[in-house]
């Protein structure tokens, strides 16, 4: 039987969700939670990798268990767990829905703000900016789904076997008042350090430090640029996974702090 865990987690105290040697990790927590509760050795998938300190305002894995339990495991799990990790459902999937590979769509939000203020720097990235050239950006946001091939805007590009990526939108919003803004992203996959590369790009461009054109030639020419300037990993989330079996509306009270006024939220 194979069970869908629907979670968020805000990724301070990790370094990714994957599991790695001497690593404080998600997947690590959730096996060994998993392992204990159902006195047995608990495997999972996840459907995708995350950097150290990245969120997850909706993240999926897979579990195979023989039997299914018969117990409030939802409500057990979150009592195991830490604060900073939440269980929303467990769904009952067929056998061959896969986590990882059955994901046709995923989307991030970066976000950012320009002031400084103690009750964001965890959960979004502080850039002390002034003028921030968004006209530019928006033009450089509106290039990436005309674009398939991201091999200059990845870490470790030759340690895949395509670098191809199908962005079906991206956006840049503003707040109202014009100190906050978020980019959001949408495509088949993603590669590594990828939403926080072009993050950084667009950081420059706003700046003034970086031209539209000088982007743009990075996707034409596929030449990876001599140095990357990732932005910050707090402002990222992985905030919304889609599959054709399962489509689920994220729990936007995870980052309520960062939804707050919504609306407010205006495109560029």
């Amino acid at each position: 039987m194979r069970y869908f865990f629907h979670i968020g987690f805000n990724g301070r105290n990790y370094r990714g969700w994957q599991r790695q040697a001497k690593a404080h990790n998600v997947q690590q927590v959730f096996e060994e939670a998993l392992s204990q509760i159902l006195k047995s050795p608990t495997f999972i998938t996840g459907c995708g990798r995350t950097d150290a300190q990245v969120h997850a305002s909706q993240f999926f894995f897979h579990l195979d268990v023989r039997e299914a339990w018969d117990f409030d495991l939802l409500f057990r799990i979150n009592k195991t767990l830490p604060d900073d990790i939440a269980v929303f459902d467990i769904i009952p999937v067929a056998e061959d829905h896969h986590a990882r590979f059955g994901a046709t769509l995923r989307t991030y939000d970066y976000f950012v703000h320009t002031y400084k203020d103690p009750f964001l720097s965890q959960v979004s990235s502080l850039y002390l900016e002034k003028n921030l050239n968004f006209d530019n950006m928006k033009q450089a946001v509106a290039l990436l789904p005309t674009y398939q091939d991201y091999r200059a805007l990845c870490k470790s590009p030759d340690n895949y076997r395509t670098t191809i990526c199908k962005i079906s939108s991206a956006t840049l919003f503003l707040d109202e008042t014009g100190d906050r803004f978020r980019f959001q992203v949408s495509a088949d996959r993603f590669l590594g350090k990828m939403v926080r590369i072009i993050m950084g790009k667009l950081l420059l461009i706003g700046r003034d430090e970086l031209s539209v054109d000088e982007f743009e030639s990075y996707l034409i020419s596929r030449k990876t640029p001599e140095t990357f300037e990732p932005a910050f990993a707090q402002g990222l989330y992985l905030s919304k996974v889609t599959y054709p079996f399962l489509d689920i509306p994220p729990r936007t009270e995870f980052s309520t702090i960062l939804q707050t006024h919504s609306d407010a939220w205006q495109t560029v």
